[in-house]
């Protein structure tokens, strides 16, 4: 029995602490607001429950004397109990009242601080809360109160007169009466003045603008909640610090279409990049039901010259043979290894081997016309790889004279996870790019978002990690707009980089 009342930041997953992190892995019920998104409910552990209470303007999902009864129920069922709210707890998220109702139900609790929007939202939009030019303290403000109303709890003049820098959260509703009682109460009318909506997150964007233009600027453009209101003479800096909303993707949204055992490294990449990622992994990699025959190679690995990894999937399934067998990487002690290309082959060194053999070119044909260079005849090669494949590797080492013995290690099985999300960025005209890592996610993705939808938004462009993968796109009809020169992930990202660079330049 124990609840952790954990401030999940302001919305960039990678801001939760580590304490956070660790409290989430050790959840059996999590009870989380809208601002907390997938990527940290992921952290907690497998079979955990999931319980949604956000509440948001005009929309409460359960009422806060409903959300603190949860937690004690859940408690006292014995289980470890996370409260996932954004931001911070104690900070305008109604954290201290749901601590006092577990310290007089006698129910254990801990409080993890997360980073506050009100510091984070700014710091992400180039604006500092303090400077030594400029302010030397701050001033969060609650924006939700009517301040129209008698006996408003702030005291306007002290707020207008003071040297602070005044942070409103959760004001947007009530931002013109904001600006007006400021300005009433002394506070000159051109006082600079900012907005940051969603801020740390890919749909961060933010203005500057005077005290008096204000509630007029963020009608022009479209702000509304959730954003953060800044007041003060730091908001000058801006402009000169705004290093996020500069990322070379920013406001971009890419969706990558790789297995979600894979995906994290591209989605990570294209995210470092300042764009919003759409996971969609049209293929889910799944152990196979039967493994004799695989077994039985492993367990025989000293007749075989040559071991041929074609992807870091082929290397995790095979080790896990190995070790399902009682062997190890010493197995492999008289065997060549040879890997398609970087990622692989750190895959088989993250086993204790290192490879003999990685081509200049990461696909199948490249690995053919290494490996026949070195003369093939009368060698016996194994080839742990998926399912179903190309054949273009073990034909071309057969007609050379080798032996090869082409052994299922997994099976790629179709998966639409995130269809709808991937159908709503299309319908609301904000996709930019689809990247597609090989063919089969070309195949899967086409049979699942089908052509004719994609052929009405001549504006998204498609990507292909190499020409293995670029020739399906055009074979069913969809035309590779990037490539990279490398075949790797992050050959890939940086092509997409560059093109939309390109087209930032051209417009």
């Amino acid at each position: 029995m124990y609840v952790y009342l954990i401030g999940a930041g302001p919305g960039d997953p990678g801001l939760l602490t580590c304490k956070g992190r660790q409290a989430l892995s050790e959840a059996d019920v999590v009870v989380y607001d809208y601002l907390a998104g997938d990527d940290l409910l992921a952290l907690a552990k497998p079979g955990a429950e999931f319980i949604y209470v956000g509440k948001i303007a005009g929309n409460h999902t359960m009422k806060q004397a409903d959300i603190n009864k949860l937690l004690i129920a859940r408690a006292k069922e014995g289980k470890v109990v996370v409260r996932l709210k954004g931001g911070d707890p104690y900070i305008f998220g109604r954290g201290g009242e749901e601590a006092e109702e577990l310290v007089e139900a006698g129910v254990p609790f801990e409080e993890v601080p997360g980073i506050s929007s009100s510091i984070a939202g700014p710091a992400y939009a180039g604006i500092p809360l303090t400077h030594r030019a400029y302010s030397s303290s701050v001033t969060i403000v609650t924006g939700h109160e009517d301040p129209t109303k008698p006996g408003s709890v702030h005291d306007w003049s002290a707020l207008a007169r003071s040297a602070s820098t005044l942070v409103f959260l959760m004001g947007m509703k009530n931002l013109p009466e904001i600006t007006a009682k400021l300005i009433a109460a002394g506070m000159p009318a051109d006082t600079p003045a900012a907005l940051v909506y969603w801020g740390t997150t890919n749909r961060q964007k933010s203005l500057a603008s005077t005290l008096a233009d204000l509630p007029d600027a963020a009608v022009r453009e479209g702000f509304s909640n959730p954003s953060i209101i800044v007041v003060g003479d730091v908001v000058r800096l801006k402009d000169k610090l705004n290093w996020f909303e500069k990322k070379p993707l920013f406001g971009r949204t890419v969706v990558v279409t790789r297995a979600r055992e894979q995906a994290s490294e591209s989605a990570a990449l294209f995210a470092r990049m300042g764009a919003h990622v759409i996971q969609f992994p049209t293929i889910k990699i799944s152990p196979l039901a039967d493994y004799a025959e695989l077994d039985e190679a492993v367990g025989n690995l000293s007749r075989y010259g040559w071991v041929v990894f074609t992807s870091v999937n082929g290397v995790k399934f095979f080790r896990k043979r190995l070790c399902a067998l009682g062997l190890d990487a010493r197995a492999l002690g008289p065997v060549k290894v040879a890997a398609i290309g970087p990622a692989t082959a750190k895959a088989v060194e993250e086993m204790g081997i290192h490879a003999d053999l990685v081509p200049s070119s990461y696909v199948a044909e490249g690995v053919a016309e290494a490996m026949l260079a070195l003369g093939m005849k009368g060698k016996r090669v194994l080839l742990p790889r998926a399912k179903e494949a190309r054949d273009v590797l073990p034909e071309a080492l057969r007609a050379a004279g080798a032996e090869v013995d082409v052994v299922a290690a997994y099976e790629n099985v179709p998966s639409d996870e995130n269809r709808e999300e991937v159908l709503a960025a299309l319908k609301e005209g904000r996709l930019d790019c689809v990247t597609f890592g090989s063919s089969s996610t070309v195949r899967n993705f086409l049979s699942s978002i089908p052509l004719e939808i994609l052929k009405k938004h001549p504006e998204i462009r498609f990507a292909a990690i190499g020409p293995v993968t670029a020739k399906t796109m055009r074979e069913m009809g969809l035309e590779p707009d990037i490539q990279p020169e490398s075949f790797t992930i992050p050959a890939l990202a940086d092509a997409v980089c560059t093109a939309f660079a390109r087209q930032g330049a051209e417009a």
